[in-house]
């Protein structure tokens, strides 16, 4: 389980964030911090993996508890969760060390996009090793993820999360067959919610040719998508 620290200084915002967090699989909320020290001591208190940290604070802003928190020597991943919108907030937040930016308002789906992208990244961190370059790129655009797409009339959100799951946790392309096994889908299902994702982008379609027969199809899921 991923462990998280949601800070807002607003209390009925924070108790949303940390409902949004709680739906989310893999994922549970260690705690509620609503100012910058508290935010502060509770990552020092406890084995905190993901802040989701406000900028607008009553103490101290949001980039302050960044910078409180490296100066401290804790390297707790942040995403910023605020509606500070200025350009010099954000650069400012990728200088100190936030792996991501979400302006408020968000939806939930938002939300669950930047946590599944905070999740396939640390699955491949955790492999260790060396990295070629396709597995840094990778790395660069777990957090990228979005939402899946508006749904045309007859596809259900959830089995298009379920496809997106699967393709954001491969390592390389895969077969509609591959996905289908993933997900228990049909092969007919991952193949049409397969097309549906190329349609928008999301993935990318190559052939496989063999010694005989057609080429097979092989999906992957787009970096920067």
């Amino acid at each position: 389980m991923i462990d998280v620290l949601v800070v807002d200084d607003d209390r009925r915002v924070a108790a949303v964030n940390a409902a949004y967090v709680a739906k989310i699989a893999g994922f549970r909320v260690a705690a509620q911090a609503h100012t910058a020290a508290e935010a502060v001591e509770q990552v020092e208190a406890r084995d905190i993996d993901l802040v989701l940290l406000d900028h607008y604070l009553p103490d101290a802003t949001g980039l302050d508890v960044v910078r409180g928190l490296r100066e401290r020597g804790h390297q707790t991943d942040v995403i910023m969760v605020t509606a500070a919108r200025d350009v010099a907030t954000v650069q400012a937040a990728m200088r100190h060390g936030a792996l991501q930016y979400l302006v408020k308002p968000f939806t939930f789906a938002g939300l669950r996009a930047k946590l599944d992208g905070y999740a396939a990244l640390r699955r491949t961190l955790e492999s260790g090793g060396e990295a070629e370059q396709t597995e840094v790129d990778r790395m660069f655009s777990a957090l990228s993820a979005t939402a899946a797409p508006e749904l045309p009339k007859g596809h259900s959100p959830g089995t298009a999360d379920l496809v997106r799951r699967a393709m954001t946790s491969a390592e390389g392309a895969l077969s509609a067959q591959e996905v289908a096994d993933r997900t228990g889908l049909s092969r007919q299902t991952a193949q049409r919610y397969l097309k549906l994702l190329e349609r928008t982008g999301r993935v990318r379609l190559t052939l496989r040719y063999g010694d005989t027969g057609r080429p097979e199809h092989r999906y992957e899921w787009s970096t920067g998508r």
